[in-house]
């Protein structure tokens, strides 16, 4: 597994919001996520999501909680992709909209689960109730699960 395929994912949890940014290019286009990407050569998978998150919405972290692993793997495609999912509820700094994402915050009953990918709605009540979890979906393409195993675990 080379660093290419290790990734991150940064979601900001404060009492009833989510912040969640609109993918406006490349992978995911047209999806609300949280804030993330590609671990560069040289550092920390927790660097480069605090670079990811700042990059992507101009907000800073001192520290972020890592509650999840999920492996994707997609037809087709050779090598799964690693996501490790980290959750914060404090930053500094405003949301600002960069080249790639416009951040939006969202009350939690109102997390837009049809506009984004379809595995969030699995994992996404875990990263909510703060549970730590482990996970590997399938997918057809980018709407299609074909097959996929979720559990909670007791450390990442």
């Amino acid at each position: 597994m080379g660093a290419s395929n290790i990734y991150t994912l940064v979601l900001v949890v404060q009492p009833q919001r989510v912040l969640l940014g609109m993918k406006k290019r490349g992978f995911g286009a047209g999806r609300w996520n949280g804030f993330g990407g590609k671990v560069q050569e040289g550092e920390t998978i927790e660097d480069g999501a605090k670079r990811e998150l700042q990059e992507e919405s101009d907000l800073t972290v001192d520290t972020l909680q890592k509650v999840g692993h999920i492996t994707f793997e997609f037809v087709g495609v050779p090598e799964p992709m690693q996501v490790h999912i980290f959750h914060t509820d404090s930053v500094q700094g405003t949301p600002r909209e960069s080249d790639e994402m416009r951040p939006q915050w969202f009350l939690l009953d109102q997390i837009p689960f049809s506009d984004m990918w379809p595995d969030d709605s699995y994992w996404f009540p875990l990263l909510l109730q703060k549970k730590k979890f482990r996970g590997h979906f399938k997918f057809q393409d980018q709407d299609t699960i074909l097959d996929y195993s979720l559990h909670e675990v007791d450390d990442i």
